[in-house]
């Protein structure tokens, strides 16, 4: 070995110009859906991690390393507008990799990629918009319990889950529904444009695919793994950077800091944690 190669391996990599860097950002969990053990993947949680993720220095690219069955359109659509203005400041491509699922609010998380590459048996797609409530108007009757509310405007309570439903409440919520549908929709087709093949009633029904399928409608580019993917584009030599998400001042990993025994396990907690439980479950998970 050289005297000349012996300095250059001294130099850490990213300050090395032959050692190409690729920061990879995993976004994994549901979107904004609190759970008694962490709260979801939230702007707030992820922001300070794609801010050094593209500013890191000898950066080529940045992977998003995506496994997410949705959650919070607001959250989905913050974090995807995020990548984007980041990746134009720094004139980066952006790679979505899907790992298991990338659906509803994953799959918008995917869109922020250039390219969007999938496991073989990655569930990709649910272009759609679901809610749902419970109701305990009979379960109050047999208890003998009477619901008091007091508001001031006509649609202050809405789908209350102890009064009987409204047909008006409903046709609100379906109203609200399809605004959001129609924004994603329309940033769908902004980011995939003519890689799009399909109709629109079969793209945005709502429906998922294994990723084969997904590649056909145009909503997914190619069958492909992180490692293989960079070094067919960068070399061998590329360093993927996993960036770690930002610690607590005593060392745990935020967010979701958790101590053993301390878990909500509040009624709103355990809630969300079904509520995270049932996206997961809509794709066999």
């Amino acid at each position: 070995m050289s005297f000349a190669d012996f300095a250059r391996r001294l130099i850490p990599p990213p300050l090395r110009p032959d050692v190409p860097i690729v920061p990879v950002v995993r976004l994994s969990g549901t979107i904004g859906v609190a759970t008694p053990l962490r709260p979801g993947l939230m702007m707030s949680s992820i922001a300070r991690t794609l801010e050094r993720a593209f500013a890191m220095s000898g950066a080529r690219a940045v992977a998003l390393l995506i496994n997410s069955p949705g959650g919070s359109p607001a959250q989905s659509h913050l974090i995807h507008a995020r990548i984007r203005q980041l990746a134009e400041e720094k004139k980066l491509p952006v790679y979505a990799f899907i790992e298991d699922v990338g659906a509803s609010g994953g799959y918008m998380l995917a869109c922020a990629g250039d390219e969007i590459i999938c496991d073989p048996y990655a569930i990709v797609g649910s272009i759609g918009v679901v809610g749902g409530a419970f109701g305990f108007v009979e379960a109050m009757q047999k208890l003998g319990v009477e619901r008091r509310v007091y508001t001031s405007g006509e649609r202050k309570v809405m789908l209350d889950p102890f009064l009987p439903e409204k047909p008006d409440d409903v046709a609100r919520i379906h109203a609200l529904q399809a605004d959001i549908h129609a924004h994603f929709i329309s940033l769908v087709k902004t980011r995939r444009g003519a890689r799009l093949n399909g109709d629109d009633e079969v793209l945005f029904s709502g429906e998922f695919w294994v990723a084969d399928r997904a590649i056909k409608l145009g909503l997914a580019d190619r069958i492909g793994d992180l490692r293989s993917e960079m070094r067919k584009r960068y070399g061998e030599k590329v360093k993927l950077k996993l960036m770690e998400g930002e610690r607590s001042w005593v060392g745990r990993q935020l967010p979701g800091v958790y101590f053993g025994a301390q878990i909500d396990a509040s009624p709103d907690a355990l809630i969300s944690a079904i509520e995270a439980r049932a996206l997961w479950s809509r794709y066999g998970l």
